[in-house]
């Protein structure tokens, strides 16, 4: 019976094909090997596709053609080529007890239809299964090693970046500050995750495909750990190399915030409008947005937003008037312009508190050595914990449970030794975000971004923010509110005093701009 072969050559891109001969190589050797012990080629097959699983489609075309009897040989480099697990390896090896396959030759090992050959063919699939084994264990020790050494084995979130020649995540600044703010507004408890979504997309935080990102997809970013140093592999929780982003505080509010608002999510019939959530009617209820849509006869089409009472009171009836968005824009730009910062001001101050800032270091060394030592504790907790897992003393889920409690505990205590570190010169960062804040309001105010806009007047005004008449005001300081007490009130007194007296009059004493600390 006459011989036909299938030249057939294989490559993935998988780790132990890394030293495998290229498609090109494996063509040359075999063309050259067919040409030498004369071998007839009906066809040239190439194959780019892993053997570590079923279900290469070329090569179970190759298969069933040879079942039709179009060839009954095959030609490859080695027999790891062929199958590198045991369902493909079996089904070669069941052809040629059936006699539809005669023959297999390759240049680096000798076969023969033999129950010998046959018996050295399975030793050889055997091998071939037993590297691609061993090696993903090897791959998945080396994983584990380096998660114990604190390096994430993965893709860096959003706000980290994967650095490819030090193997190691490094922190993306532009980005990261960013994800910071994201976890800042979500904590103040006032802003959705569409919210988030839209704070984000508006400073080029998206999808591949550019669009904001999906509430699933928020929710995520806001409940990862790695942002304050920690994350999860395989389902327990690590101490990680790279730097934190947001500190523990932060990141615990977001998932008390989260927490609370875990209902269902139900689509509403009028989504809510950018200044929803702002504004106070006179009746004492909230101020809600509506969209509408004209058409006219001519077949224009305008597109209006309104505000206006919610009317939610059974026992008032409210007849204060709708406002059109675009009025309202123009208020809330109007009011925001009244508490920025003038640039002499703002450098004025920044001269003061840089001076002062250099004189308020003092340490709290007791309240630290006593942080060190509760951290010291349940490090040692952690190793015999550990040691309990070992031994089998502790099971699985009782162990990654209190592992991850004690983890979140010393979390915590090490940045409240670094706050204590820190405790004097805690108000210098607060202080100097705070004049840059004041001093980019007008460029806020002035912005096409209404949900910026709402952001800076919630800071400013809290809940305060009266609707009436179509006018946008401050209203009366509610029960709880600071208003009265803060630094835009102060600001506010301070342009009121300024446009009454002389300059001199309005600055501030010499004795420095820092907060008094007790004890």
């Amino acid at each position: 019976m006459t011989q036909k072969f299938f030249l057939y050559t294989r490559k993935s891109t998988d780790v132990e094909d890394k030293q495998i001969l290229s498609i090109e190589a494996q063509l040359t050797e075999l063309r050259a090997f067919a040409k030498e012990n004369n071998l007839e080629i009906v066809e040239e097959l190439i194959e780019k596709q892993t053997a570590k699983v079923p279900g290469r489609p070329i090569f179970n075309v190759m298969l069933a053609r040879i079942e039709k009897g179009e060839a009954n040989g095959i030609l490859s480099w080695h027999a790891d080529r062929l199958a590198r697990n045991s369902v493909d390896g079996g089904r070669i090896i069941y052809l040629l007890d059936i006699g539809r396959l005669a023959a297999l030759k390759f240049p680096t090992l000798w076969f023969d239809n033999t129950p010998q050959g046959k018996f050295m063919l399975n030793i050889a699939f055997g091998q071939s299964k037993y590297y691609v084994d061993s090696l993903s264990e090897n791959v998945k020790r080396g994983l584990r090693q380096k998660v114990r050494r604190g390096e994430y084995p993965s893709i860096a979130p959003v706000g980290y970046l994967n650095d490819v020649r030090l193997k190691t995540v490094v922190v993306d600044k532009k980005k990261s500050a960013i994800i910071s703010q994201a976890f800042e507004l979500y904590a103040k408890n006032d802003s959705r995750l569409e919210d988030i979504s839209d704070f984000l997309a508006h400073q080029g935080i998206t999808s591949r495909g550019g669009k904001p990102l999906k509430r699933d997809r928020i929710s995520f970013i806001l409940s990862n750990p790695f942002y304050v140093g920690l994350f999860q592999y395989a389902g327990e929780l690590y101490e990680g190399k790279h730097q934190p982003v947001i500190s523990k505080k932060i990141f615990d509010h977001v998932q008390e915030v989260l927490k609370q608002r875990g209902r269902p999510h139900h689509k509403i019939k009028n989504e809510s409008q950018p200044f929803c959530g702002l504004f106070y009617c006179t009746c004492g209820m909230m101020i809600t947005g509506e969209y509408k849509v004209k058409r006219q006869k001519n077949g224009n089409v305008h597109y209006y937003t309104y505000y206006h009472c919610s009317r939610k009171s059974k026992t008032i009836i409210c007849k204060e008037p709708c406002i059109r968005q675009e009025a309202l824009d123009i208020q809330v730009s109007s009011l925001l312009q009244k508490f920025s910062l003038s640039e002499d001001w703002a450098a004025e101050l920044l001269k003061m508190f840089e001076k002062d800032s250099v004189q308020a270091a003092q340490s709290s060394t007791a309240f630290v050595q006593e942080a060190q030592g509760k951290i010291e504790e349940i490090k040692t907790k952690l190793q015999r914990l550990l040691d309990s897992y070992l031994e089998q003393d502790v099971e699985r889920e009782v162990y990654l449970k209190k592992k991850a409690e004690l983890m979140g505990e010393k979390k915590s205590l090490e940045e409240k030794s670094i706050t204590l570190k820190q405790k004097q010169t805690g108000w210098v960062e607060p202080m100097r975000k705070w004049i840059k804040q004041a001093e980019y309001l007008p460029k806020i105010a002035w912005d096409s971004n209404l949900f910026g806009k709402k952001v800076a007047a919630k800071e400013i005004f809290g809940s305060n923010l009266l609707l009436a008449g179509k006018q946008a005001r401050l209203g009366a300081p509610k029960i709880g509110d600071n208003w009265g007490q803060n630094q835009w009130a102060a600001l506010q007194a301070a342009h009121q005093l300024a446009s009454e007296n002389p300059k001199s009059f309005v600055l501030v004493p010499r004795t420095g701009i820092e907060p008094v600390f007790d004890g």
